[in-house]
């Protein structure tokens, strides 16, 4: 019976310590695409403005690929499909990569639509505040029909109504911006989105998600950007 337990007890232990494993700063990136079995795809990032590949892969005769990226702080990165005969827009997928296993399901047909992206908190953070921005934008659109529209739409519309409802709409959104990445200040996301979407609000506001940034943060990729604005702005 005891040589049973052993037995068990080390085959478990093997397979705990199977399959791919990663360094503190690289990322195993796999995934599959649904109907994309032959081609390529190019794992890229922004240097400046410009998108710098960091790795291809090729497929040949199977959707799934596996790739490790080397990866010192989570950054946002981008797998982009060559669909060969097609430049449709529908084939740069944006994900926030970070050290560890990453795992991406999609399929050809709705390549970024139809994309899960799992294994990164901060991708599942991202696409919480994106998720809202989204709402933010959709009453924007409303907005701006509304102001093409005029009074053929509502009889009781006026010009200065609308401005200050887009004013205050925008004023909500930048709120909503600064407040969520005060809140995951502990996430490399806060100065990402601080530097895309925010970067021009009221110095205070910036300052406080700076303040509430932790040391792991700080020392990130974004959050040096981040600090390094600041000053520049000051």
């Amino acid at each position: 019976m005891y040589k049973k337990i052993v037995l068990a007890l080390s085959f478990a232990f093997l397979a705990s310590c199977g399959g791919e494993k990663t360094n503190d700063n690289e990322v195993l990136l796999t995934g599959n695409i649904k109907g994309f079995k032959k081609g390529k795809l190019y794992v890229q990032r922004i240097n400046d403005t410009t998108l710098v590949p960091l790795d291809t892969i090729t497929l040949n005769g199977q959707s799934s690929f596996e790739t490790k990226i080397a990866l010192d702080s989570p950054e946002m990165l981008y797998l982009f499909l060559d669909r060969g005969q097609t430049n449709s827009k529908d084939n740069n997928l944006l994900f926030f990569a970070e050290p560890g296993k990453m795992n991406i399901e999609t399929d050809l047909e709705s390549f970024l639509a139809n994309a899960k992206i799992t294994g990164s908190k901060n991708q599942d953070l991202y696409q919480e505040y994106k998720n809202m921005i989204s709402l933010f934008n959709e009453e924007q659109l409303n907005l701006l029909k509304a102001q093409v529209l005029g009074t053929r739409a509502d009889k009781n519309y006026t010009a200065q109504s609308n401005q200050a409802k887009q004013d205050q709409l925008l004023k909500r959104r930048y709120l909503y911006a600064a407040n969520y990445a005060i809140t995951h200040a502990d996430y490399e996301v806060a100065p990402y989105i601080a530097l895309t979407d925010i970067y021009d609000m009221q110095p205070r506001f910036l300052d406080s998600i700076a303040k509430k940034m932790t040391p792991k943060v700080a020392k990130s990729k974004y959050g040096k950007k981040f600090t390094a604005y600041l000053k520049e702005q000051k």
